[in-house]
Formats: C-alpha cells, sequence, structure tokens
C-alpha cells in the first residue's frame, strides 16, 4: 500500500514550535540628556564600516537607509573629541569612508566593556537563566 500525506506518520517532535536557547546581551548605551552619544547601533555601524569602507554599503548590510547611517555617523563624529569616521575623496573607484584612529579605539572599548561586565556577571546571569522556562 503507498503511503499517503494522510497515513505517513510524524517524526516525533514535528509541529512542536522549538523555543529558542535564551541569550544574554549588554547593550550599554552613553547618553547625554535625551540624545544616544555611542549605543549598540552606532557601534555596529561602525564596525560595518570598518569591514565595507563605505557608509554606503554599511548602511545596505544592517539594513538602514544611507540617511539614517549619515546621521548616525554625524552624531557619533559630534559626540566625540576627534572624529570616529573620515570620508575619503572619491576617484576612479569612488570615495568611502574608515575608522579613523578614535573610531577603532571607541569600538574596541566598547566590546571589552561588554566582554568585562559579562565575565563579571556570569554567576548571576547563570542564576537568571537557570530560573527561565525550558
Amino acid at each position: 500500500m503507498k503511503e499517503s500525506s494522510l497515513t505517513r506518520k510524524a517524526p516525533i517532535g514535528a509541529g512542536v514550535a522549538r523555543v529558542p536557547r535564551p541569550v544574554v546581551r549588554f547593550r550599554m548605551r552613553v547618553t547625554r540628556g535625551d540624545a544616544i552619544a555611542i549605543g549598540p547601533g552606532k557601534i555596529a555601524l561602525l564596525e560595518t564600516i570598518h569591514q565595507t569602507r563605505s557608509i554606503t554599503a554599511a548602511a545596505k548590510a544592517i539594513g538602514m537607509s544611507y540617511r539614517r547611517a549619515w546621521i548616525l555617523v554625524d552624531d557619533v563624529n559630534s559626540a566625540l573629541k576627534r572624529p570616529a569616521v573620515a570620508s575619503l575623496v572619491g576617484g576612479e573607484t569612488g570615495g568611502g569612508s574608515t575608522l579613523t584612529e578614535v573610531g577603532l579605539e571607541l569600538v574596541a572599548v566598547y566590546r571589552r566593556i561588554e566582554a568585562n561586565a559579562e565575565k563579571a556577571c556570569a554567576a548571576d546571569i547563570k542564576r537568571m537563566l537557570s530560573l527561565l522556562a525550558k
């Protein structure tokens, strides 16, 4: 007898939604009044600019409009003593953007703070996760 979709048995657990494993993320922000001077989105944008060497390509890679990316870069540059991003003059291959030494340091320090906070809170994070339902 040929097995049809009605008589075929589903594997055990089929149709049961899998619950994703919980993930702890530190999302540090440095604010000035109501404005976010440094935050996770701006750091992610800087990292992507560093990888792509372009604000346009970075914006596209993270699903952001060029205008929004440019505003965020301008916000970061304005918040710092020296700019984090420098734009390169165009030519045959066009311009581009790169992180300055300050930009590279900002990203490194931000990520180091996240890593240190996670290490310092490891026991409490483990305990908190143990309280979650499976």
